[in-house]
């Protein structure tokens, strides 16, 4: 038997898909019409009374039918059942897609694009953050007798360059030498443990390598150590302005949630709290605890390998959002971008 609790959720999930899809309050007549309760309009008005004075739905006029608060779109996606999983053909497409990047910058644009067409918002992912990502391999390469090329290859597919000056001139073989030695010492640690690990491998080095050692070692770790800040790939801001109405309730509120995807540092904070992989989080206007960010969601979650989390991906938009199909949508770009930069 169907509780007045659990009637009330339906109502409120009808609100919620209502006001989402029309972007206008909905009346106790039209819900009665459209999803057949199997109660009387009056009962239904009882229940969106009750809804209203806990908190879940609002009057924005007082003629006009009920909205979602941030605490009803809350207790929606706590009781969300099930998410509707994308179909066969588009986790193909997705897969196929961002298989033909080229490198990790086209990989991580092709994601900002897919998330942007799957759910009409504005789509972020994250660069691969230096705390998580491993050395994968260290090329050396001899591009004139004193001159070396370091192309260092992290598991998450980063990709550093860094040119060095030796002291005097080495052959192939030495070249091959340090190429051995350092991917013996390095391949498997961690970014952040690498620039040590190449510091201490000078101290261990035969006499007549060691000058090249340091040279290279001191390469690498100012390639390390002396890196930009954790950046974000951004797209579809424009969706965000299509959709300013949502904000009019939030002074400064669309604009303020612009500068944040500017500045990034307000999402990057976002994204930690997303470590994860395969749980997406939700966090719905104050929940964010962004001034900058009042009236706007963020769902996101990590994308990585089973061993490693590479970095965040999600979405931002407003609080009226189409949550199930954003939820599917990040999920299975986090996975599949993970997958492809895994395989590389």
């Amino acid at each position: 038997m169907t509780t007045p609790q659990d009637r009330r959720f339906e109502i409120l999930r009808a609100i919620v898909t209502d006001y989402v899809a029309t972007q206008e309050p909905v009346g106790s007549k039209a819900l009665v019409d459209r999803y057949g309760l199997g109660v009387s309009s009056a009962t239904v008005r009882n229940d969106m009374a009750v809804l209203e004075a806990e908190g879940y739905i609002a009057q924005p006029h007082t003629s006009s039918g009920r909205i979602p608060t941030e605490r009803g779109y809350r207790e929606f996606v706590d009781r969300i059942a099930e998410v509707k999983p994308l179909s066969p053909a588009e986790r193909r497409s997705i897969l196929q897609f961002l298989e033909h990047g080229v490198d990790l910058d086209d990989v991580l644009m092709r994601s900002v694009r897919l998330l942007t067409q799957l759910t009409r918002q504005v789509a972020v992912i994250q660069y691969p953050t230096l705390v998580t990502a491993s050395v994968r391999h260290l090329e050396i390469v001899a591009l004139t007798p004193r001159r070396l090329l370091l192309v260092l290859i992290a598991d998450s597919g980063r990709v550093d360059q860094r040119m060095v000056e030796l002291s005097e001139d080495v052959d192939e073989e030495t070249t091959a030498s340090l190429r051995a030695m350092f991917n013996k010492a390095l391949a498997g640690k961690r970014l952040d443990h690498a620039s040590t690990a190449a510091m201490e491998l000078a101290e261990q080095a035969a006499p007549a390598l060691r000058g090249h050692i340091v040279t290279v070692a001191t390469g690498l770790v100012e390639s390390l150590v002396q890196r930009p800040q954790e950046r974000l790939v951004v797209g579809g801001a424009a969706n965000l302005t299509r959709n300013a109405a949502d904000f009019e309730g939030f002074s400064g509120s669309l604009w303020s949630v612009l500068e944040a995807l500017e500045e990034q540092v307000v999402v990057l904070k976002l994204f930690a709290a997303a470590q994860d992989p395969g749980m997406v989080m939700v966090q719905i206007g104050e929940e964010t605890r962004s001034e900058q960010m009042r009236g706007a969601s963020v769902v996101s979650t990590s994308y990585g390998t089973d061993g490693a989390v590479f970095g965040g991906v999600g979405v931002v938009g407003p609080t009226r959002m189409d949550y199930p199909g954003t939820i599917a949508a990040v999920s299975a770009v986090a996975r599949y971008v993970g997958q492809v930069l895994a395989e590389r």
